[in-house]
Order: structure tokens, then C-alpha cells, then sequence
């Protein structure tokens, strides 16, 4: 039997609901029969983080609240593809949707409505009451290994491409934890962190060779995973000898890290930017592959995934042997591609996407712009990139920042002059919760 009550639409993201949510979801229970829209996740993540819950998760949570008659997909911010399809008499929303950005979302539900009759009732919000706030309280609190190992997964499928910024120590994590700016379009922020060998190395006064051995590195991870919430993506160099990389991807994935990338070089690692000014070997096809299926045979967890750099084009051995691997490595069971470029035009990488994105399949390509960092994330993405890595570039903005204060100190006899450069001491004090 059909209902002949007034049909009623409310969109939620519902990872939090909390009594704002039931107050509209009541309200709009008075009016007819109540049609939830789900945002899915890639609809949340166009605009901030990744819900703690999935999609599944959270639209079973709303169909279990009291007078929701249907869960439907709302795949956009955009409401108009659900409400032309549902035809709605209203829509219910918390009137905070007439101020800031969600001004524009909001116009244009009323213009859609407008076209057979419906109405928008906006709900006064409910005060003491922030899904922001809450969100803030949570990651507060911290998250679980489970939790932050699966999230890279979820990214690559909620996300056109994912931004990720190196890090080298607890205050760097910190740092790419809430580093944040606000767009036309909305707050942009890192989703990810990448553990760089190079920066960790460097910040301990160690040469970029694998000086740092894993126990170390793995030990400095904790203390970062300890301050953040965001995925990481491992810099696991060469991985080692195939013996030693199996207990490298346990640990990892013991702690929570999402994924390691080994590069395809054998012997003592030299930072690739060196190119072809450093003696540095490529492995062979058949023994990376043998090291990527050993990598994967020594996983417990499927959200762990290990990524394959190749480096044949920083070693000048061409497109067709860089396309050759990249074929070999998927067919391998790599979880993803890592290609590596030394050239400031960031040409031969848009040639070798065009490749790769033949064969591909579901493999996620990540990219590096730091020679060619003329290309924008807009054109790495349209070429393929799925994953782009600003690789060390915290680092290389706070040794001149530490070096010009050392030197205006001994320039100077005093440390006045520096007062402009650098926090104050109250700022700092501050930085950390729990230190005042």
C-alpha cells in the first residue's frame, strides 16, 4: 500500500548523531514520511575529513532511528540528483545552512523544489551542540591502529587524489595534523603523512644511506603515531634483504602504518636525486618481484599495502624499461606505483601516466613532485596521480629558519633582533595541550 502522506527529505552525514540530528529528524516526522540521504563518503571527503564510520556503518545507525522509513545514497553535496529523483513536498535542514558556504547548497534546494511545489523547512539549531566540536573531541582522544591502517584504503576510494606532507618528528606530525587553510571551496588540508627516510635521517645528522636503522625509525613512528590520527605512508627505502623486509611490513602494520614503498635499488642506498652523478644499481625485475610477493605473503591485515618506486627514469634508463617494471610489478601483486622523476618538466612523468594508465587496473599511482614542482595538483591528477608526496619539505623550511636565528644571535650578541622570526615563548607553551 502506498503511503499518502507527504514525502519528506533529510540529508546527514551521521558519523556523530547527536540531538540536533533527532530534533530535525523529528520535526521533519510531523510533515510525512521521512527519506534520510546518507552522504557517502566520498561526499564528505570533497569537503572534510574522512567520517570515522563508513558509509554501510552509518546508514545503519540512521535506519535504526525511530520513524526513518528509507536510506538512500546521497553521492554529491549537491542535493539535486536525489530530490529531482525523489520529488520530495520538503526538505529539512538546520537553519546554519543560510550563513557561509552551504548559502549556495541551500539555494539551489530551493530552487529545485520550487519546480513541483516542495518547501524547505529550516529547523533552528540546536544550541550547545557542534558535530564539529565533537569530531575535534574524538580525534582528541586518538585513534586505534586498526582504525588509522584502513583509512589510506578509504581515501583512495572516497578521494580524487590524496595530499600527503612528510614527516620527521612529533611536532612535524603535529603540525601536518591540523595544518589547514580555507578555500573558495571549502577548508584544504593534509590527508595523509609520509614517513621520509631522508628528513628523519637528516634530522639526525646521519647521512641519507639507511644509516638509520628500522628499530630506530620505527621507534620515532610511535612517538608520532602517539600525537596524530592521520594515515602514514612508510619511505622504506630498498626494504633490505628479502629476509628482513617481511619483519619490516609486521612491524608496520603492528603499529598502524598504512603503507611502505620500497624503491627497486640494490647495494647502499643514495638519495635518487643524485641521479646518475652517484654510483647507484637497479635491482632486477625478477628480484623485486620476488621481494614485493614476499612482502605480501608476510601481511597479516589486506588494509596494508606495499607500493613499488621505480627508478628507472632518475637513472636514465628510459621510458620503456620504467613502463616494463611498473607491468611487472603489478602483475606481481604490488598494491600500488611509485614513479620517480629528478627532471624539473614534469613531462616524462605525464608520459609515463599516459602508459601506466593503460594497464593499470585499480592501482593507485603516486607521484613526487619535488624537482618538477612546477606541475599543480590539478594537472598531476588529470594525468593519473592518486597520491601526491610533498616529500621533505618541512624539513627544508625549518633549517634556514633555525640557522638565520643562530646567526642573528651571534651577529647581534643578543637575541632581540630574532624576536620578529620566531614564536614567543608564551606561543610555544601553548602549542602543546597539557603544557600551561
Amino acid at each position: 500500500m502506498v503511503s499518502q502522506n507527504k514525502k519528506v527529505y533529510v540529508a546527514m552525514s551521521a558519523d556523530i548523531v547527536h540531538p540536533g540530528h533527532l530534533n530535525i529528524l523529528n520535526e521533519a516526522l510531523k510533515l510525512g514520511d521521512v527519506t534520510v540521504g546518507v552522504l557517502t563518503d566520498r561526499a564528505i571527503a570533497s569537503y572534510k575529513r574522512v567520517p570515522f564510520m563508513n558509509f554501510e556503518q552509518r546508514s545503519a545507525v540512521v535506519s535504526a532511528l525511530k520513524g526513518v522509513q528509507r536510506v538512500i545514497p546521497q553521492a554529491t553535496l549537491d542535493y539535486v540528483p536525489n530530490l529531482e529523483a525523489e520529488r520530495p513536498d520538503f526538505v529539512v535542514h538546520g537553519d546554519d545552512w543560510k550563513e557561509g558556504v552551504q548559502r549556495v547548497t541551500r539555494q539551489r534546494v530551493v530552487d529545485t523544489l520550487a519546480k513541483w511545489g516542495g518547501q524547505v523547512i529550516d529547523i533552528p539549531y540546536t544550541t550547545g551542540i557542534s558535530s564539529t566540536q565533537l569530531n575535534k573531541a574524538i580525534r582528541e582522544i586518538g585513534t586505534t591502529t586498526d582504525t588509522r591502517r584502513g583509512m589510506l584504503r578509504r581515501l583512495l576510494g572516497a578521494k580524487d587524489f590524496i595530499r600527503v606532507m612528510e614527516v620527521h618528528t612529533p611536532l612535524t606530525g603535529v603540525i601536518v595534523e591540523h595544518a589547514k587553510v580555507d578555500m573558495d571551496d571549502g577548508p584544504r588540508a593534509f590527508d595523509a603523512m609520509w614517513g621520509s627516510s631522508l628528513t628523519e635521517s637528516t634530522v639526525k645528522g646521519k647521512p641519507d644511506i639507511e644509516a638509520v636503522d628500522i628499530s630506530s625509525r620505527i621507534a620515532n613512528l610511535n612517538d608520532i603515531c602517539e600525537v596524530t590520527t592521520k594515515p602514514i605512508i612508510f619511505d622504506a627505502d630498498t626494504g633490505g634483504k628479502i629476509e628482513h623486509f617481511k619483519f619490516t611490513v609486521r612491524s608496520l602494520e603492528r603499529l598502524g602504518v598504512s603503507a611502505a614503498i620500497i624503491e627497486d635499488k640494490v647495494g647502499l642506498k643514495k638519495n635518487s636525486l643524485f641521479g646518475t652523478d652517484v654510483d647507484q644499481q637497479q635491482d632486477t625485475i625478477e628480484a623485486f618481484c620476488e621481494k614485493i610477493a614476499a612482502g605480501q605473503s608476510a601481511k597479516v591485515t589486506e588494509d596494508f599495502m606495499i607500493f613499488a618506486r621505480i627508478e628507472s627514469l632518475i637513472l636514465d634508463k628510459g621510458m620503456d624499461d620504467a613502463v616494463a617494471r611498473a607491468r611487472a610489478y603489478v602483475d606481481a601483486g604490488v598494491d600500488g606505483i611509485m614513479i620517480h622523476s629528478r627532471h624539473k618538466s614534469p613531462a616524462e612523468i605525464f608520459e609515463f601516466c599516459e602508459h601506466f594508465n593503460k594497464f593499470r587496473g585499480d592501482k593507485p599511482l603516486v607521484v613526487v613532485p619535488s624537482s618538477y614542482n612546477s606541475a599543480t595538483e590539478e594537472e598531476l591528477v588529470a594525468a593519473g596521480a592518486n597520491i601526491i608526496i610533498h616529500a621533505n619539505h618541512l624539513l627544508r623550511a625549518a633549517y634556514p629558519a633555525m640557522l638565520s636565528t643562530a646567526q642573528s644571535i651571534l651577529r647581534h650578541g643578543r637575541s632581540l633582533e630574532a624576536d620578529s622570526q620566531i614564536m614567543s615563548i608564551n606561543e610555544i607553551l601553548s602549542l602543546i595541550p597539557g603544557t600551561k
